[in-house]
């Protein structure tokens, strides 16, 4: 091999070596980071229980949540017993559980009505629902998705101006379960809508879970057009297995905040075979192993999750929590 062979591999490999060094600072630089959880077992994977659970077993649970090391979690729905009857005890649940400095316990409400009781027992964060789909707005909040937001511009001044945060979420932001494919210019307007009304942050559910990382991107997209990744949050039902693939598209677009529902609770009433969000044991493994904060305990998760079960009847539907469990025992 002639000199100047020899000098052009070597500079080629020197080159090759710096680009794999820049990609790899590049990747960790993205990954090792901090994810925000924000933890809505209590409200979103309860509600649908059909078996009732006793108010002093919710609070149990909060409590064991709160010990878990998440920074939000969602309690309960301040809304009318007759369509959420699992949740008639907001108020005394939210009244009695350990509120732990630095956690935020933010309430569902779809009304001034409900705003008003949750105010009576101190609530300081709310969160507001809008949603993609008319018809699954119509079939959800009996209005037209418009009409949910100009609902929730009834109430929301009142909470900004007794210091409530208040965070929306919008369902069926990719598919609804009556009218297939959700365009993405309908999840971009009740974003800035929501986002106008005085909203923090915006979550974004798959409802159904029929999205893929395809068509979250695609959606995610057209709404980073118009918001700030900092504003938006994204919220995976688990029905066909992409909720994680779903998170991990969206966590390589710069979200940092992602729903889950410990041992995997949650369902939809007005969307037929929707399962619970993701489990947020699961969710929590894959971040550890990606190297990227959360500042949750798995095993005390866990443990909260095998509570929780106990008292529904149910096995969990965390694979993480399942595979672990065996190799415990």
């Amino acid at each position: 091999m002639s000199l100047i062979t020899s000098k052009i591999i070597s500079t080629i490999t020197k080159s090759n070596n710096d680009i794999c060094n820049l990609v790899q600072r590049c990747f960790a630089s993205k990954t090792s980071d901090y994810v925000r959880i924000v933890e809505v077992g209590p409200r979103d994977g309860l509600q649908n229980e059909k078996k009732n659970v006793p108010s002093a077993s919710k609070i149990q649970f909060i409590n064991k949540l709160s010990d878990c090391g998440f920074k939000t979690i969602e309690v309960t729905s301040f809304v009318s017993p007759k369509w959420v009857p699992q949740l008639a005890d907001g108020a005394e649940v939210f009244s009695k559980i350990n509120k732990v400095q630095g956690i935020s316990y933010p309430v569902l409400v779809p009304n001034l009505k409900g705003l008003e009781s949750a105010m009576s027992v101190g609530v300081q964060e709310i969160a507001v629902m809008g949603s993609a789909s008319d018809t699954f707005s119509m079939k959800n909040l009996n209005c037209t998705s418009q009409e949910s937001v100009d609902r929730i511009k009834t109430f929301v001044n009142l909470a900004k101006q007794n210091n409530i945060k208040v965070r929306g979420y919008i369902s069926c932001v990719v598919g609804c379960p009556y009218e297939g494919k959700i365009k993405p210019i309908n999840t971009v307007k009740i974003t800035e809508a929501l986002l106008e009304l005085g909203c923090y942050e915006i979550s974004l559910g798959d409802t159904n879970g029929v999205g893929t990382p395809g068509s979250i991107k695609t959606m995610l997209k057209d709404v980073l057009k118009v918001v700030s990744p900092k504003q938006l949050a994204i919220h995976c039902h688990d029905t066909y297995g992409q909720a994680l693939v779903n998170i991990y598209t969206s966590l390589e677009m710069d979200i940092r905040v992602v729903d889950a529902s410990v041992s995997g609770l949650g369902g939809c009433p007005y969307s037929k075979g929707a399962t619970g969000n993701v489990a947020t044991e699961d969710l929590v493994y894959q971040l550890n192993g990606m190297g990227v904060e959360t500042g949750i305990n798995l095993e005390k998760l866990m443990e909260a999750g095998d509570y929780i079960c106990k008292e529904i009847g149910k096995p969990t539907e965390s694979k993480v929590h399942r595979a672990l469990s065996k190799l415990k025992n």
